[in-house]
């Protein structure tokens, strides 16, 4: 019980290190559209999809400490945070939409717009 006290943390609450950066949004937004891309390919294809939280936090920590030369955890996580949303919200609209066209093939409904479509995405992206 007397370990509580020499609990160190990684960053200290005194340390300021960067963390929502333009570099992080950036290489997060990219690593989120292309692993979002290969997830809808092969969530489609295959009918199953894979995490790429652990691919996103390894690409981004090879840009951010190799090339960038930074050193900044609290950055890689960022990256590694908005590349795994949007490889879900791609697993999310696969096996969400084709149950629209499905419903508008038998004429329950109508086909579903290229509106709807981004909708229905932004809402559950945002969600």
């Amino acid at each position: 019980m007397d370990n509580k006290n020499d609990f160190k943390p990684y960053i200290p609450a005194d340390k300021i290190v960067p963390e929502f950066t333009i570099t992080s949004v950036l290489i997060g937004c990219i690593l989120a559209v292309v692993f979002g891309a290969a997830n809808a390919y092969l969530g489609l294809l295959v009918g199953m999809t894979v995490s790429a939280s652990i691919p996103a936090a390894v690409i981004s920590m090879g840009i951010i400490r190799i090339i960038l030369r930074r050193d900044s955890i609290l950055e890689n996580n960022m990256v590694q945070t908005i590349g795994s949303a949007g490889e879900s919200l791609a697993a999310g609209a696969i096996f969400t939409l084709p149950a629209l066209f499905l419903w508008a093939e038998e004429g329950k409904i109508e086909f579903p717009s290229i509106l709807t479509i981004f909708l229905i995405a932004l809402f559950g992206g945002i969600l």
